[in-house]
């Protein structure tokens, strides 16, 4: 395996770094607080590319490969210290416009995908619902056939990144409660479609500005054309966009892995007790280790996941490992540099503490640890 960067990947990733810490780190501590989505970052995001990468440059993409992508992504995690925003970015690439262009019409793909590269449009997906979290499958939303060829949507999707913000949402719902599986199926709903409403607004322990609310469908008519997909394939879909965000959606955590590493490093060379450097400290330079090791393994985790979906091979088990060492890898690391900035890493104005708190979604989302254990076992034929 060929582990090196083209001088183009790296001078891309160097372009998203820097425009990262340019663009997206102001007033963050006030905004975090108040929990503020920033449609302006979102916007300056999409002029400069992120919302476009992996997206063909025929529907207003940049056509960039998987890899870039993902390295890219890792930039934006190392300089934007926003993981809420990020978060948001990841939660519509991977889950609202890869569905598109795997599963998309040539009509979908050219209404919907140049206008969410531009930033005109913000998506969100609609999966889970209050009474199937993990137990996905198990959704009540109901897709009937109307007489003039559509469906009627009734149920409610929780825990939806972006909806407070959304102008277009992936729903899920069953055409046949009692087909199980083969009733699930897709639809591309357009807010201001009536009877589509979006509920309470979620408040979190992290990720805050990254808004989060309910979708409400009550007798909300959508047009044939606008289902994803045939009726019945509604799993594949989920899964296909599954298998993208647990590959891709963490790549950002390394990024901020490797900005939290340097920053106790940084701290432990230059804060000083008992006459000399923390960092001389082994209880200090231990967690310092851990971080580094964590990190790298994770970097290495995600590339091989990365390179197995460039090569067009099943990545399921992979970006479910993948999926669960980094968002706990990112836990535990964030608890180290707490513990290394000491009492001042509790306070928030060290911007220490937010890390761990954003941290904890990435064991939660797009399936628990728990779920994560569950795909590798089962792989492993248990």
């Amino acid at each position: 395996m060929d582990f090196s960067w083209t001088e183009e990947q790296v001078a891309l990733k160097n372009a998203v770094i820097e425009f990262a810490k340019a663009e997206l780190n102001d007033d963050l501590i006030a905004s975090e607080g108040r929990g503020e989505f920033s449609r302006q970052k979102w916007e300056k995001c999409a002029r400069f590319g992120i919302q476009g990468l992996p997206i063909a440059e025929e529907y207003g993409g940049t056509g960039a490969d998987i890899l870039s992508t993902m390295l890219a992504m890792e930039g934006l995690g190392y300089g934007c210290h926003d993981n809420g925003l990020v978060f948001a970015l990841n939660a519509q690439l991977w889950s609202v416009q890869l569905p598109i262009v795997t599963f998309g019409t040539e009509a979908q793909k050219q209404a919907y995908l140049p206008r969410l590269c531009s930033g005109e449009l913000i998506g969100a997906h609609g999966m889970t619902e209050p009474d199937s979290g993990s137990d996905a499958y198990k959704l009540r939303t109901l897709a009937k056939r109307d007489n003039g060829g559509g469906y009627v949507l009734n149920g409610t999707k929780t825990f939806v990144t972006n909806a407070p913000v959304a102008d277009l949402a992936v729903v899920f719902a069953t055409v046949d409660l009692s087909q199980g599986l083969g009733g699930i199926t897709a639809f591309l709903v357009e807010n201001g479609t009536p009877g589509f409403s979006v509920g309470r607004d979620i408040n979190k322990m992290g990720l805050r500005t990254a808004p989060m609310a309910e979708l409400i469908l009550e007798d909300c008519r959508v047009p044939e054309e606008n289902r994803l997909g045939p009726e019945g394939v509604g799993a594949s879909i989920f899964n296909s966009s599954m298998e993208w965000e647990r590959s891709c959606i963490l790549a950002s955590h390394v990024g901020a892995m490797q900005r939290q590493l340097e920053t106790c490093i940084k701290y432990a060379r230059e804060r000083r007790q008992f006459g000399q450097p923390i960092g001389k400290f082994q209880s200090v330079s231990n967690r310092i280790a851990n971080m580094q090791v964590r990190l790298e393994t994770a970097r290495l985790i995600l590339g091989k996941v990365a390179w197995l979906k460039k090569m067009g091979k099943p990545a399921v088990m992979e970006a479910a490992i993948a999926k669960l060492y980094l968002s706990e890898s990112f836990v535990k690391s964030s608890m180290d540099a707490i513990r290394i900035h000491g009492g001042y890493g509790y306070t928030t104005e060290f911007e220490v503490e937010r890390d761990l708190r954003d941290a904890v979604g990435g064991t939660l989302y797009s399936g628990t640890s728990d779920i994560q254990r569950m795909i590798i076992t089962r792989w492993l034929g248990l």
